[in-house]
């Protein structure tokens, strides 16, 4: 699942809309709608909409030959 899709998921579970979640973030415009459009999302930005969707964020890579987490 993309990033925009979870985020998607996520404003929809808190009854939230893009525009809630752009006013929040302090974004202008259709700053977040094309972030989404485009699933342009920097670790910064996925920790700062998680803060704000009241969630956590773990960004990580996983090995696959050795299950080890970076």
């Amino acid at each position: 699942m993309s990033m925009s899709n979870k985020i998607r998921t996520i404003l929809t579970q808190r009854n939230m809309t893009i525009k809630d979640l752009s006013d929040s973030l302090g974004y202008k415009g259709s700053n977040l709608y094309n972030k989404l459009k485009k699933d342009d999302f920097t670790e910064s930005e996925c920790r700062k909409i998680a803060e704000v969707l009241n969630c956590d964020y773990d960004g990580i890579f996983i090995m696959r030959d050795s299950k080890t987490q970076i």
